[in-house]
């Protein structure tokens, strides 16, 4: 989720509108999307944390001199303890008692150093798993923090001058969502009076330093005031989104390096000014009248990078329409949604919002019916464009029921919610419904365009997807294309208990049991690897014990390579697996089997 649309949502609240609904669509979210951050679990709503009788304590240091670190702040996160934290004492030392048997991530944070996970001894790498046993206490859970490094410069117009309040992100290459682009690696900064910035708690690396000038604030006010109204003597020049030293493209863009600890300053951006454009057009909806209230939001292709700000935002007036001021140059998806959330899919999260703007009973008012969207390709050059006209849909639904193998049906069905993502991997798309199961395992989903994966989420322990079938056909990876206005029924998701588990140990060449490094598991056919949001690659990293573990891949043939680094993020990238295939182990995952496997660092 993006830390943007947060901080908008916190902006709204302060400025007195407030959030009527925010909800996070998934099981797991980063909080604040810093390279040592973890998946946190979030238990569903009426599941209590367990407790149990182990427990864990360790201690945090200083990687560069051995010293304590005090008020670091240690998270936990599990299947079964949601997420809990503590803060270390004057000696680093923390304690966390009475946990339940499982599997165990933990995390550490404070100022000043990188954010690391236990088991992370390297930048942008995942961290090792804690498997604890019944009654267990671990006692040496101890994590060094790394100085974190700094990139800090100024940002300033064609004539030199500072500007204020720019946002500026360390943006690295990584292969996402199908396709290698630049998302943000940590922090961010905001340029002061002067116009500097100072990003902070960066692991070392290579990063793309980009600026814009576009704030959360813009978007806000642009919401808050809707269409129509008096209007301000705007210049139509401004800036595009332009990264270090001087380029709108992600393909000009100077890398800078940073070591460990390293401050380095001096990085200024000279932001490109370019011809801003006016977006002007109307609403209207399925019933052929204007659509008041609706919310606008247009959203840039994230082709080579992931930018979670819009280019612009508004509401339609009484009349059904818009006008969307100062859009930089660039390809955007215009999103309309009329009544009830905002839903949107971006940079590989979904999240939806709404907000009530309105203090007079006079002003337009989101339509109470039911909720219909639009979603239009817009290419900005810079000329203005107007007279557009959208033309929204209730979009397609969808019915359908759980099927249960073996025909035992698990407790808790309704904390089973169906999600639709969009199977597009070029950029965002308007999200649909989130479909709650209900006791007799029914669903429904309403708002449904284009090609849609269907997934469950929340599912009971123990359980898993076999198949997702729409009238009998298989649309477990390919998704379903749904064509607004149609009603799609016989949508059924086969769940399974007979779940697949690989597991197993490394060794190095002279026979040497290993205890750090990274297993990637993924499919010997290439064309499963670039499915969207591909269930036939995962990665894994050894326990405190050595041992890794995999689960819930389908059955099928495998490859399996053991390596010292890798990356999150890069194992997926297929010309990375096409070069592991070559010192790859092969074997085949059988339906409901169990796969233990031997692997050699550095096999061929």
């Amino acid at each position: 989720m993006s830390r943007y649309l947060l901080l908008a949502l916190v902006s709204l609240c302060t400025a007195g509108a407030p959030v009527v609904g925010a909800q996070v669509v998934s099981q797991q979210v980063i909080v604040n999307g810093s390279p040592g951050d973890m998946p946190l679990q979030m238990l569903p709503g009426n599941r209590q944390a367990k407790t149990g009788t182990g427990g864990l304590k360790g201690r945090i240091v200083s990687a560069d001199t051995g010293q304590p670190i005090r008020r670091a702040q240690v998270r936990i996160t599990g299947s079964d303890v949601g997420l809990k934290s503590a803060l270390t004492d004057g000696n680093g030392r923390f304690e966390f008692k009475e946990l339940p048997a499982g599997r165990i991530s933990l995390n550490v944070s404070k100022a000043g150093f990188v954010n690391m996970q236990y088991g992370q001894h390297r930048p942008f790498e995942p961290g090792r798993p804690i498997e604890l046993a019944e009654a267990q206490v671990l006692d040496k859970v101890d994590v060094s923090l790394p100085r974190g490094s700094v990139i800090g410069g100024r940002v300033v117009d064609e004539f030199g001058e500072p500007v204020t309040d720019a946002i500026v992100s360390a943006m690295r290459m990584q292969f996402m969502n199908g396709r290698r682009r630049l998302v943000n690696a940590g922090r961010t900064s905001q340029t002061n009076d002067l116009g500097q910035f100072r990003i902070y708690g960066l692991p070392p690396g290579e990063y793309f330093v980009s600026a814009s000038y576009r704030g959360v604030e813009s978007m806000v006010m642009d919401m808050m005031g809707g269409a129509g109204g008096p209007q301000g003597s705007n210049s139509n020049s401004g800036y595009a989104p332009t990264y270090y030293p001087g380029t709108p493209s992600p393909a000009e863009a100077q890398r800078v390096s940073v070591a460990v600890g390293q401050e380095l300053n001096g990085i200024d951006v000279s932001l490109q000014p370019v011809r801003l454009a006016r977006v002007a057009g109307s609403v209207v909806g399925s019933d052929g009248h204007a659509v008041s209230g609706a919310m606008i939001m247009l959203m840039p292709a994230e082709r080579d990078a992931t930018m979670f700000m819009p280019g612009g935002t508004s509401r339609t007036n009484a009349s059904g329409q818009f006008t969307l001021q100062g859009v930089a140059p660039g390809e955007y998806s215009l999103q309309v949604r009329s009544g009830g959330p905002m839903m949107m899919e971006a940079g590989g999260g979904a999240m939806f919002f709404s907000v009530n703007t309105s203090r007079d009973s006079s002003a337009p008012q989101a339509q109470t019916q039911e909720p219909e969207f639009a979603s239009v390709g817009v290419n900005v050059t810079g000329d203005d464009l107007n007279g557009l006209v959208v033309v929204t849909t209730h979009g397609a639904k969808a019915t359908g029921r759980l099927v249960f193998d073996g025909g035992a049906k698990p407790d808790g069905l309704t904390q089973i919610r169906v999600l639709a993502p969009s199977a597009d991997q070029d950029g965002p798309a308007p999200g649909a419904g989130v479909g709650q199961v209900k006791e007799n395992g029914t669903f429904e989903l309403s708002g449904l365009a284009g090609t849609r994966l269907i997934r469950p989420a929340g599912l009971p322990r123990g359980w898993a997807v076999k198949a997702v079938r729409v009238n009998g056909a298989d649309v477990t990876d390919t998704g379903y294309e749904f064509k607004p206005g149609d009603d799609v029924s016989g949508v059924e998701i086969d769940l399974t208990q007979s779940t697949t588990s690989i597991n197993g140990s490394v060794t190095d060449i002279q026979g040497h049991a290993l205890k750090d490094y990274t297993v990637v598991v993924f499919a010997a056919d290439p064309a499963k690897w670039t499915l969207p949001q591909t269930r036939w690659t995962s990665s894994a990293r050894p326990d405190q014990e050595g041992h890794f573990k995999v689960q819930n891949l389908p059955a099928g043939s495998y490859y399996a390579v053991a390596v010292d680094y890798v990356a999150s993020g890069e194992w997926q990238d297929p010309e990375w697996l096409q070069r592991a295939t070559q010192r790859a182990a092969q074997f085949t995952l059988e339906p409901g089997g169990t796969k233990a496997l031997d692997l050699k660092m550095g096999a061929s």
